[in-house]
């Protein structure tokens, strides 16, 4: 954990890495391996799971959910040699009840509330809906 980290309780960390003056609040899990970047802010009831890393100064809204696992067979993958990869650039905002799947995206992004995440992202922009799609570019 780096410097001035405020987390709040109950939630569930394990073998991850916060960096300076993050945020974590209640209900929320980060689990083996998550890396969460320099004064970023993960709001209550997030799921952050294995494979993901989080840029530095990002929002991560309530309730937001990261998938590893696409049920490519059907079913959950009983290998996690089956699981991917997200990787978040930095000052990126996640709105409230996302869905990101293993996807990138790049800097300065912001994804609306109950977007779905279903494709990299690699142009700077305002992306909402299911799929997520660019609104507009800023």
């Amino acid at each position: 954990m780096g410097v001035n980290v405020k987390i709040v309780e109950p939630c569930n960390l394990y073998e991850c890495e916060l960096c300076d003056e993050v945020f974590v609040g209640p209900f929320v899990e980060i689990q083996r391996g998550v890396k969460v970047g320099a004064k970023s802010r993960i709001q209550s009831h997030s799921f952050i799971c294995e494979l993901v890393s989080i840029g530095e100064s990002c929002f991560i809204g309530h309730g937001v959910m990261f998938i590893n696992d696409l049920f490519q067979k059907g079913g959950p993958a009983c290998n996690s040699a089956l699981w991917r990869e997200t990787r978040i650039g930095n000052n990126v905002s996640i709105g409230s009840n996302a869905t990101i799947l293993p996807v990138d995206i790049c800097d300065g992004v912001v994804i609306g509330a109950g977007s779905v995440v279903t494709k990299n992202i690699t142009k700077k922009g305002i992306y909402a809906g299911n799929p997520a799609r660019l609104i507009r570019e800023i």
